[in-house]
């Protein structure tokens, strides 16, 4: 009997190892099969209008940006920054001079490698006033910045030096506390200076385009599809699992609901609103908050926004609990300033402390409108039409503004779309009365939010300029501690609410779907999915 039962437990013991040796063959230790091809498809919903550092000022173009670059600093998982084309950084003990080494292994997706003079010529690129860079503002706080992108200085002056090919020395006009912050942006990232140099139109194609990222850009169907693949020179790739990423550019959201439903699609963002609430109990539905403001901004130097009763009369018409209840469903906030929820102060929640700037009142709307028109001589106002960008969404929210401003004010207004490049153009001209617009923070601070509206600020399209907020919102900047920096903040906003050059509408939130067939998708508050760690893990 004990040879039987021995020779039973070898037969076991054989079986049981044959069949780990099977289960282990084709699966990694989290279950994901071995050969399974690392891909993912995304939707950027329309073309980028531009890859190129300097020049990007939104986030479709923001997102694709974001996986090909790597700035000195980084992002991890947490959404925290940690060194990434910069090995090491020394602080003076004054808090102004930065002394950054790029690392002995930072390399070009060509394989060179990445040098300080890089970084150096980029970030003056960016400044340079021939560029034309729409966040060339964010780098104001670095010695001779400002100076320098305003023509009243030269880019010697500018306090960014290569000591040597791996020594990047930069001056702070005064300390910053969230600079490490602040070069995660995109407009941070090094551009290769041979290249640029030598093809000023280096970006515009997937041929020739050199990046230092995670990824490198292998295909561009303008209109069509963006394609990057896992940069085998980058000095941290061991850590990338994704290999590669494909961006389709649909724009309508049946559409897309239907690609990601018949697996066109791996990840969706910006549901269509029909599909909301058939989607909330699905496990691959996901809310996430997301660090911004969806807005109609308002030319304020065109009939008949030039009044700002009649600008606040339209603020206070427009029913936001039903826009965010009845049109996007996801848990936005009604917007009553500027500002979003989720900045932690001193205080308290920077927007719990501000509190709102106004209220939904048709009767005060009323009165407002017609205070405004008597002050500009009219017995009629002037046309009016609101201007978005095509997508589902923005045409339910329009749609339901021109109603509520009929019903509550008696005015008719016209709706026209654009496509978001198209857009993005027609805003920067001011050729628009009334138009939608959404800001997200680059990071979690009131700062990057109020930005927005600096009188040279080139995102800011409503052509209002008022001394007091540039004032203000310059003090802030330099401002060491906290609590007066943040009370400064507030002084700059309610500037801004009193003459109110745009409508906020609601803060965002983002919603998605997910294919379960993926894991490790990062969903950072103020960027779109980061998918460097994702990892598919079914077929």
């Amino acid at each position: 009997m004990k040879k039987v039962f021995a020779s039973i437990f070898a037969l076991l013991l054989l079986v049981s190892t044959v069949l780990a040796g099977c289960g282990s063959k084709g699966t990694s230790e989290d279950g994901a099969a071995k050969n399974i091809k690392q891909e993912i498809t995304l939707n950027a919903m329309s073309e980028p209008p531009s890859l190129d550092p300097a020049l990007a000022s939104d986030t479709t173009s923001g997102w694709i940006i974001d996986h090909l670059f790597e700035g000195l600093y980084t992002k991890n998982q947490k959404g925290e920054p940690v060194l990434g084309a910069a090995s090491d950084v020394k602080v003076s003990d004054d808090g102004k001079t930065y002394t950054f080494t790029i690392r002995d292994n930072a390399k070009w997706s060509d394989g060179d490698p990445v040098t300080a003079q890089d970084f150096e010529y980029a970030w003056k690129r960016v400044l340079d006033p021939k560029t034309g860079s729409p966040f060339a503002f964010y780098m104001y706080y670095i010695k001779g910045a400002e100076e320098y992108n305003k023509g009243k200085g030269s880019a010697d002056q500018v306090g960014v030096k290569a000591l040597d090919d791996k020594t990047l020395q930069v001056e702070l006009k005064a300390p910053l506390g969230y600079f490490d912050k602040l070069l995660t942006m995109w407009t941070f990232y090094p551009v290769k200076k041979s290249l640029v140099e030598s093809n000023p139109k280096w970006a515009a194609e997937a041929k020739g385009y050199v990046s230092n990222g995670a990824y490198r850009l292998t295909e561009w169907k303008h209109n069509s599809e963006v394609v990057i693949e896992k940069n085998q020179h980058y000095w941290n790739k061991d850590a990338i699992n994704m290999e590669k990423v494909t961006w389709k550019m649909v724009n309508d959201a049946t559409t897309y609901y239907q690609m990601y439903k018949t697996g066109e699609l791996d990840l969706i963002a910006t549901l269509p609103t029909d599909a909301i609430a058939q989607e909330k109990n699905n496990k691959e539905f996901k809310v996430v908050p997301y660090f911004g403001t969806y807005m109609f901004m308002f030319n304020v130097n065109k009939e008949p926004f030039n009044n700002a009763k009649i600008r606040r009369a339209f603020a206070m018409a427009i029913d936001r609990k039903a826009i965010v209840e009845n049109i996007t469903k996801s848990g936005e906030k009604p917007a009553y300033a500027f500002v979003p929820y989720g900045v932690n102060t001193p205080d308290g929640d920077f927007r719990e402390v501000g509190g709102a700037y106004f209220e939904e009142n048709v009767k005060e709307a009323k009165k407002l409108l017609q205070e405004g028109m008597k002050e500009e001589g009219w017995s009629k106002l002037p046309e009016v039409t609101l201007i978005y960008n095509t997508a589902e969404n923005h045409k339910k929210i329009a749609e339901a503004v021109q109603e509520m401003l009929k019903r509550n004010l008696g005015v008719k207004i016209k709706l026209a779309n654009q496509e978001w490049k198209t857009y993005l153009e027609t805003t920067d001209q001011s050729n628009f009365q009334m138009a939608r617009m959404g800001w997200i923070g680059i990071f979690v601070d009131p700062t990057v939010i109020l930005d927005y509206y600096l009188g040279d600020s080139p995102n800011n399209r409503t052509n209002w300029v008022n001394k007091q907020f540039d004032d203000l919102m310059a003090k802030a900047k330099v401002e060491q501690d906290d609590k007066k920096r943040y009370e400064l903040l507030h002084e700059a906003e309610k500037v801004l609410m009193t003459d109110m050059p745009f409508i906020p509408v609601y803060f965002y939130s983002q919603n998605y779907l997910t294919s379960p067939k993926f894991k490790g998708i990062v969903y950072p508050v103020n960027r779109f999915p980061d998918v460097r760690w994702a990892k598919k893990i079914a077929e």
